[in-house]
């Protein structure tokens, strides 16, 4: 990597935060809560309130829902107590009273009980941590029954040839370079390992910040287990391409049916 002549506040490997840089490179909270709320008002007719965030993390999508509405609550579930006192601090203190409306829990999102919810998200890839069809199922039917009757369970997926290809990518960001590597792919149980890195203007790095070990799951392969699971309807909405060019546009359309794509991202969407 080409060294620069450091700025003055110029982050580097030693004085950055990883989770600020994950947050800045990685999530989309607004997004997500606009497409969760488009889309539960399409399908039940009216607004969501209650969320529940599985692998919470730092709990910046909870922090998102409550700041939407006065009216919503939040739950999170994550087993890193750390990572969740690191966005009690960041994420939860800044919202003032609105914090209240989150409750957070240290736990196994396979057992950790909550109130019933409208909305249940797994963003992230972060159930492919489950890598057997019963652990798989297991867990969506714990989150159906965390679901109200009427309420609806959130995922997201990705796909296409490139996922199974040992790669690396790199996007500039401010201030930093987001890099995103494909460690390893074994074809006969689709166990893969992904890492984030970030490197920054002065030639500096953080190297593997985040790390995975995933399976990577098939799209017809969630369908099927989510219906196996007792959900009754399962709808994918994938992400179109901007005009003239091959990356995405941000933009989620509910298909049916969908052309290959050297790597495709959705929202998977299931109804108890």
């Amino acid at each position: 990597m080409k060294k620069t002549k450091p700025t003055k506040n110029a982050r580097t490997a030693r004085s950055a935060d990883k989770h600020i840089l994950y947050l800045e490179a990685v999530q989309t909270p607004e997004a997500d809560v606009s497409f969760i709320r488009r889309t539960y008002r399409g399908l039940r007719g009216r607004e969501p309130l209650s969320l529940r965030e599985d692998f919470c993390g730092t709990a910046l999508l909870c922090s998102e829902w409550v700041k939407s509405s006065s009216e919503r609550v939040a739950f999170g579930v994550d087993l890193d107590a750390k990572v969740q006192d690191w966005g009690r601090e960041h994420n939860l203190g800044p919202l003032g009273a609105k914090a209240e409306r989150i409750v957070l829990f240290t736990g196994d999102v396979l057992h950790t009980r909550t109130p019933k919810v409208d909305v249940n998200v797994a963003f992230n890839f972060s159930y492919w941590v489950f890598k057997t069809r019963p652990l798989m199922v297991d867990y969506f039917r714990a989150v159906r029954r965390h679901l109200k009757n009427d309420g609806l369970f959130f995922l997201d997926m990705h796909g296409g040839y490139q996922s199974m290809n040992v790669l690396t990518e790199r996007r500039r960001k401010h201030g930093f370079t987001y890099v995103w590597e494909h460690l390893s792919f074994d074809i006969v149980s689709h166990d893969m390992r992904c890492a984030i890195s970030f490197e920054f203007p002065d030639g500096t790095r953080m190297k593997h910040a985040f790390t995975y070990e995933w399976r990577l799951w098939s799209l017809p392969e969630i369908r099927e287990l989510l219906l196996e699971a007792g959900f009754s309807a399962v709808n994918c909405y994938f992400e179109g391409t901007a005009r003239g060019k091959t990356s995405g546009n941000g933009v989620y359309s509910l298909k049916e049916r969908c052309a290959n794509d050297p790597c495709w991202l959705a929202y998977v969407v299931a109804a108890p």
